[in-house]
């Protein structure tokens, strides 16, 4: 296994935001499979914790009941760090992911048109 760069290392999380309906679902199944975007596009969309407020706000805007799964920065299989958004790596995983990789699961209410991140999502 490849080791992880320094800037990777240092992050906490990884992160995928859904509704809930769909992560429910996932529990059901024993694996989340991702979202209609993620088989349109082949793989499952995540964040890291520097980039997920940024896609919130540009992918689920206004959007209610959705939930924030904390994955682990490694030990997903079928991840990979791909150029997106303005050239930055972001994470994909090439397969599902097993519900049992969720170190948490968080409602991500929206107040006043805007998501509010629980504190252990970092800054």
């Amino acid at each position: 296994m490849a080791r992880l760069p320094p800037k990777v290392r240092a992050m906490r999380f990884l992160f995928k935001i859904c509704p809930r309906s769909e992560w429910t679902l996932a529990e059901a199944a024993g694996h989340y499979a991702g979202s209609a975007v993620d088989r349109r596009d082949g793989f499952i969309h995540l964040s890291s914790d520097a980039q997920v407020r940024a896609t919130a706000a540009r992918h689920f805007a206004g959007q209610e009941g959705l939930v924030l799964v904390a994955l682990p920065v490694d030990g997903l299989d079928g991840l990979r760090w791909e150029a997106s958004r303005g050239g930055a790596l972001f994470p994909h995983v090439y397969g599902t992911i097993p519900v049992t990789k969720a170190l948490w699961v968080m409602d991500l209410p929206l107040v006043d048109g805007l998501h509010v991140f629980p504190p252990e999502a970092g800054a």
